[in-house]
């Protein structure tokens, strides 16, 4: 379940009696401060919305300013407060009494922020918010000490979970998200964004996994991946190359579906659904509305999941939210249930696999020799080992083998090499997926 504890509605009877005045049970149970001296009092600092404007509001009841990270309407909490953080964890346990498996947890680098109230350094960049060294209103180190404590609530109760979303710009911040782990003392797992800010290139995904890996070996910690999210361009946008689209969709899904760790799907990818234009008039995001036409927010890749051909793809009757992609059409789930090639299925088959293999599931991950087109590598559980080759280029490949006693292939994509690899070396069509297995000797 997605869980937002960083702040709450502006209209949530703990903000309501927060603001109401200085002497209230719930006075310090969001960020208040009186501003920097003028008339009319001035923001205490420069810190900015991630959504665009300032990070402070005046509220005239309290004759003070409340922080909000994000929307005017999403005052933030705070988190120094005991009882405020009790409030929280009776929240958690809310839920986990409820039933849910556990929590992904929303932005918690942003849940404690510098008591001192200091300026945030300028930089260069596109918009207020992206000109800021966000040194002081994010990445708190006392952001860890709450990510311990909801750990152990969550541990209280059998087989949960925590996953923490740790915002990070371009190029991502692999070491500030394994800091959220907290050596197995935190949350039981972060985003690392470096991964899904990847380009298309086999080098940087090799060199991503291998920094996460040697992050989390240590301390025997378990690692997560993505391409997409409600916040991101779908990776099937980014990645898009004319007719060659669909190809690199399935190295992406092999990729997801076979590097060692939990993988996240973002609803659509299976059936490779695509950023829609969305015009000004029916834009929702407050980054669209506001950076509108040079930022299109992140409505784009929020459309209606693509059920059929149908009206509004056979999401609802009524009028969505957001406009259905054109292409709903021809890509949609039922089309593809049909197509014994399509997309879906690959995925579907992807996930056979990885159900029928305890090395996809639980091997460690050994990166192989390949080229700056060709990701190998090999996922090893006591004998078994399975071999993963990935050409991320439109033309073949040729690429070493690890040494074995032979290689009987499982699953590829284009299927050309039947049962088994033969030799030293392998030439990979154009976007090739080979996932095969070690022929132990007799």
């Amino acid at each position: 379940m997605d869980l937002v504890l960083n702040h709450t509605s502006d209209q949530h009877p703990w903000f309501l009696e927060s603001s109401s005045s200085t002497d209230n049970p719930k006075k310090d149970w969001y960020i208040w401060h009186h501003g920097r001296p003028g008339s009319p009092p001035r923001p205490p600092t420069n810190w900015m919305g991630a959504l665009g404007g300032r990070a402070w509001e005046w509220e005239p009841a309290r004759s003070q300013f409340y922080l909000h990270s994000f929307a005017r309407e999403q005052p933030d909490v705070n988190w120094r407060n005991p009882e405020l953080r009790e409030a929280m964890y009776d929240v958690i346990r809310f839920w986990l009494d409820l039933g849910v498996d556990g929590f992904r947890l929303d932005i918690v680098n942003w849940f404690v922020h510098d008591d001192q109230f200091r300026d945030n350094p300028y930089k260069l960049g596109r918009r207020p918010y992206d000109m800021q060294h966000h040194v002081y209103d994010r990445n708190h180190a006392e952001n860890i000490d709450v990510m311990r404590e909801i750990r152990s609530v969550v541990d209280t109760y059998s087989g949960r979970m925590t996953i923490g979303e740790v915002y990070t710009e371009p190029p991502g911040d692999a070491e500030l998200a394994i800091q959220y782990y907290d050596r197995g003392k935190g949350l039981h797992m972060a985003f690392n964004f470096a991964f899904l800010y990847c380009p298309w290139s086999a080098a940087c995904f090799a060199r991503s996994i291998e920094q996460w890996e040697s992050l989390l070996n240590p301390d025997g910690l378990w690692p997560n991946y993505t391409l997409s999210n409600h916040d991101q361009p779908r990776a099937i946008s980014r990645y898009a190359k004319s007719d060659e689209t669909g190809a690199r969709a399935r190295v992406t899904a092999a990729l997801l579906l076979t590097v060692r760790g939990t993988p996240f799907l973002y609803y659509g990818e299976e059936i490779g659904m695509h950023d829609t234009k969305i015009p000004r008039s029916r834009l929702q995001d407050p980054v669209g509305k506001r950076y509108w036409p040079f930022n299109p927010g992140r409505d784009p890749a929020r459309t209606p999941m693509q059920w059929d051909d149908t009206l509004n793809a056979g999401f609802t009757t009524g009028k969505p939210w957001l406009p259905v992609n054109e292409n709903y059409r021809e890509i949609n789930a039922a089309a593809q249930e049909e197509d014994a090639f399509s997309l879906l299925n690959w995925y579907r088959q992807l996930l056979r696999l990885r159900r029928r293999c305890a090395a996809l599931q639980q091997g460690d991950y050994r990166a192989c020799a390949g080229t700056k087109d060709v990701l190998v590598y090999e996922r090893v559980l006591e004998d078994d080992r399975l071999l993963i080759l990935l050409n991320f280029a439109g033309s073949k490949r040729s690429v070493l083998l690890p040494e074995s006693n032979g290689w009987r292939v499982l699953l590829e994509h284009p299927g050309d090499h039947e049962t088994s690899l033969a030799g030293s070396d392998v030439v990979l069509e154009p976007y090739a997926v080979i996932i095969a297995e070690s022929i132990t000797a007799l």
